[in-house]
């Protein structure tokens, strides 16, 4: 598996903007999912869409307030239930736990459908290093699987792979014959993974909503493969993370009317199941399936506590912002080096990882305020970016060269003269660059910078007030 570093951002943004064929992919990939969000919000909830985000926001804001009433609400619903529960500090406590259970099962063999907590944890690695056989059922993960990635998207871990691309890592990794038509890719998968899910032990899943009224888990997906992952295995874990939690059933039906219209542009999702206990077979105790539930917190109990930053856990996790980031469109979702890529992945990812290795992340962004308009929750996504970048500067995590340049730039602001004078050097060389623009060692690489007009705003001000003048006293 490919190893993610958010420090090496920066390199790997000039790496993935010179892949030509990434970029036309990713904008391909992502234009066609926005398209389709705008038609089934223009064509079938138009009038009630601003309403939604509206009770979605209000949703969250409430839960993440009154979280500790809701985690210990849904703990006792659980209990109630018999599910089991584990709570988890950290990602070396959800491995501990998942391999301790394993073991006390005897098993071998784990289907698991699509979860991005599992791979925040590197649950996969950590799990084969034991011997256990681990698939990935979801079409998208299966195929990042076969190329030992890592998704490269929230919804659609796959989304910068062409058709050709997954044909040859078909061909060469199932061993048939080459083939781009998704409808045989298709199969082929299929017929693999469900020899997988006959023979699992046992089934690993994320969960999309966690219902603290009821104790209820929901889990949304498009495919099947989720619901044969917990429904076949006699052991079903559900690994996510603390915020998905949500008070009542009616409020996970709101988000649930958000989500897939947000996601992929469908008006609703092809399966959607609601677990609230374990199923028993034959009326019989003995052959009682067994669910437990894994809640990570991994540094989210921190942004809870913080009143500025708790919004960044209002995200159901949907990936409309990064389809309309144009960053991300750009550089597509592995030049961030992190699990969670994009906008939301610019905010959470340095609250859970190394802030200094990660908030270079936060300078990934135009500050268009894109991510924040179509965010369905209404998350502040670039006021939080620029929270990052006040907070990198307080730490003084800013590069040398820049702390010598602003200081520089400091002197001249506090010096009228020294800036008038150099304002005026700058104007009057202005249109010796007016086409080719200055050209600023580094910068110039990849940046245009202006050249200066020919007069400074102080002196047009300076202009405009004379000719008021003029005219009052004619």
């Amino acid at each position: 598996m490919n190893e993610l570093d958010t420090k090496y951002f920066k390199k790997l943004v000039k790496e993935k903007l010179s892949d030509k064929s990434l970029r036309t992919i990713v904008k391909k990939a992502t234009f066609h999912s926005l398209q389709k969000r705008n038609e089934t919000i223009q064509n079938d909830i138009s009038e009630k869409w601003e309403q939604l985000r509206e009770k979605a926001y209000s949703i969250r804001k409430i839960t993440i307030e009154n979280w500790d009433y809701y985690f210990n609400q849904i703990k006792a619903k659980f209990s109630e239930n018999g599910i089991d529960f584990f709570y988890a500090k950290n990602s070396s406590e959800v491995c501990d736990i998942v391999n301790n259970l394993l073991f006390s099962y005897k098993a071998k063999n784990i289907v698991k459908s699509k979860s991005m907590v599992t791979e925040e944890v590197g649950l996969n690695e950590y799990l084969e290093k034991f011997g256990f056989i681990v698939t990935e059922t979801d079409l998208g993960e299966y195929i990042i699987q076969l190329a030992n990635e890592r998704p490269s998207h929230i919804t659609a871990p796959a989304l910068h792979k062409s058709r050709s691309e997954i044909g040859f890592l078909f061909s060469e990794k199932l061993n048939i014959d080459y083939t781009d038509a998704p409808e045989k890719l298709t199969d082929y998968a299929r017929q693999i993974l469900r020899k997988k899910f006959l023979n699992a032990d046992v089934g690993i899943s994320g969960a999309n909503f966690l219902v603290a009224e009821t104790g209820t888990i929901v889990i949304v997906e498009n495919e099947g493969n989720a619901r044969l992952t917990i429904t076949l295995p006699k052991l079903h874990i559900v690994i996510t993370s603390i915020e998905k939690i949500v008070p009542t059933l009616s409020d996970a039906l709101i988000l649930l009317r958000l989500l897939p219209v947000s996601s992929t542009g469908q008006k609703i999702t092809s399966y959607v199941s609601f677990i609230n206990k374990p199923e028993e077979e034959d009326n019989s105790s003995k052959n009682l399936k067994k669910i437990v539930v894994i809640l990570l917190d991994n540094g989210r109990s921190k942004l809870i506590s913080d009143k500025k930053l708790r919004s960044i856990l209002y995200c159901i996790k949907c990936g409309a912002c990064m389809n309309k980031c144009p960053v991300y469109q750009l550089i597509g979702g592995h030049a961030y080096g992190s699990v969670y890529p994009g906008p939301i992945g610019s905010i959470l990812t340095p609250w859970l990882n190394s802030f200094k290795d990660s908030k270079d992340l936060a300078y990934g962004s135009s500050l268009c305020g894109a991510c924040s308009e179509i965010c369905p929750v209404k998350i502040d996504i670039h006021y939080q970016l620029l929270r990052i970048r006040k907070y990198s500067i307080e730490k003084k995590f800013s590069p040398f060269i820049e702390k010598i340049i602003f200081k520089i730039w400091l002197q001249i602001v506090k010096n009228y003269k020294i800036y008038n004078l150099l304002s005026n050097i700058l104007c009057f060389l202005g249109p010796l660059f007016q086409e080719t623009g200055l050209k600023i060692p580094v910068w110039s690489k990849y940046k245009y910078f202006p050249a200066p007009f020919e007069f400074s705003f102080h002196k047009w001000w300076q202009r405009e007030v004379k000719t008021q003048e003029e005219y009052a006293n004619v």
